[in-house]
């Protein structure tokens, strides 16, 4: 009888942002060894020495020719996502990927057939749905202190001005799993259908690359659920709005909304009393302190959600920008334990496609002045 594995071996592709994962990887107690992998050899050499990395490639496919890595974590850029999980899927290896899935309904399919095909665990690495804001609404949603959902609305703001050149002019909804997950993961749904209109105006040469015109999209989505609705707003360029990942939660006897400025408050929580005969509803508001949920982390991996060195630098698992609210470690945790316990993430293909196929639809229906597109169903 074959001896069920209790470690495992983790490659990572990309050490951008990508090394911010690593010593997570290496701190896990049922992770036996990491391998770094990036083209470019000096950012590979600074990351893999200090770290007393020892498997370094320079390609995917020399690190794939590794058979000794059970899982790829791919932390690349956009237009190379769907290209290189397939890769990885295919050299029978598990997956995982940043965000967004792909940027096409064509792509994603793919991605489900070789996961299928190869009978691997892909995940798609969402830091919105493991920020301590989300598990902490979706704690407010178990205990029915927010009631039925009527309505939720996500947003992600940024300035892509000097970031590498696939950013330049890319679609806004195409990169919109931040602001969509976390609405449709706190409702258990799917977006089946939308309007959506772009917004703004753009440099000139920023249409080149995508053809895309709109520096802002935002979208109305009917969702699978009954009576529930989504507002999602993403922007990239030529807009002066500070960084914020946001989303808020309606629901008949609560609302948690996110703070206006990151940092410098906290978020609101909106009661209103039960519902009573000719009694009008008495309204209450308060600001959340946000509690950490390391406790849900091996004990080995929990001071990965709160600042600390590595490396002699700040690391930024806990910064916004760098640690999404104290979000990798619980992704990392995720998808190793989903590998160990020979089961699915919950993030699988089938739940990042339809997370990401909103976005793709969405910037579908913008291009056609908001017509409405129906937004494939992938069970």
């Amino acid at each position: 009888m074959k001896k069920q594995q209790d470690r495992i071996r983790v490659g990572l592709v990309g050490l951008g942002f990508g090394k911010e994962f690593v010593p997570i990887y290496q701190a896990h107690p049922q992770v036996a060894e990491v391998a770094v992998c990036d083209a470019n050899t000096d950012r590979l050499r600074a990351v893999a020495d200090p770290l007393g990395i020892a498997r370094r490639y320079d390609s995917l496919a020399n690190m794939l020719a590794d058979k000794d890595l059970d899982a790829i974590h791919i932390v690349s850029g956009i237009p190379d996502h769907a290209r290189q999980v397939v890769a990885v899927l295919q050299a029978g290896k598990h997956c995982a990927c940043t965000v967004p899935m792909a940027t096409s309904i064509k792509d994603i399919r793919a991605i489900i057939r070789a996961v299928r095909s190869s009978g691997k665990n892909y995940m798609m690495m969402e830091t919105a749905v493991y920020t301590r804001e989300f598990l902490y609404a979706q704690e407010l949603f178990k205990s029915s202190r927010l009631g039925r959902l009527q309505f939720l609305r996500g947003a992600h703001y940024q300035d892509m001005e000097c970031w590498p050149d696939y950013w330049m002019g890319l679609p806004p909804m195409w990169y919109a799993t931040h602001a969509i997950a976390p609405c449709l993961a706190l409702a258990n749904t799917r977006a089946t259908e939308v309007h959506c209109y772009g917004a703004g105006l753009m440099r000139k040469e920023l249409h080149k690359q995508y053809r895309n015109p709109f520096p802002l999209e935002t979208a109305i989505f009917q969702l699978a659920k009954k009576g529930l609705a989504m507002e999602v707003t993403r922007s990239l360029f030529h807009l002066g709005r500070d960084y914020t990942e946001m989303f808020n939660a309606y629901g008949e006897n609560g609302v948690f909304e996110w703070p206006q400025m990151e940092g410098c408050e906290n978020p609101v929580l909106h009661e209103l009393s039960p519902v009573q005969p000719q009694q009008r509803r008495k309204a209450t508001q308060q600001r959340i302190e946000i509690p950490d949920f390391a406790s849900r982390l091996p004990r080995a991996i929990r001071l990965f959600t709160k600042p600390h060195r590595v490396m002699d630098q700040q690391h930024q698992s806990f910064l916004q920008g760098g640690g999404h609210g104290g979000s990798h470690p619980h992704l990392v945790h995720e998808f190793v334990s989903s590998i160990i316990e020979k089961r699915k993430s919950w993030m699988d293909e089938i739940t990042a496609a339809n997370w990401t196929a909103a976005g793709i639809c969405a910037h579908a229906s913008a291009m056609r002045g908001g017509a409405r597109v129906t937004v494939p169903s992938f069970d």
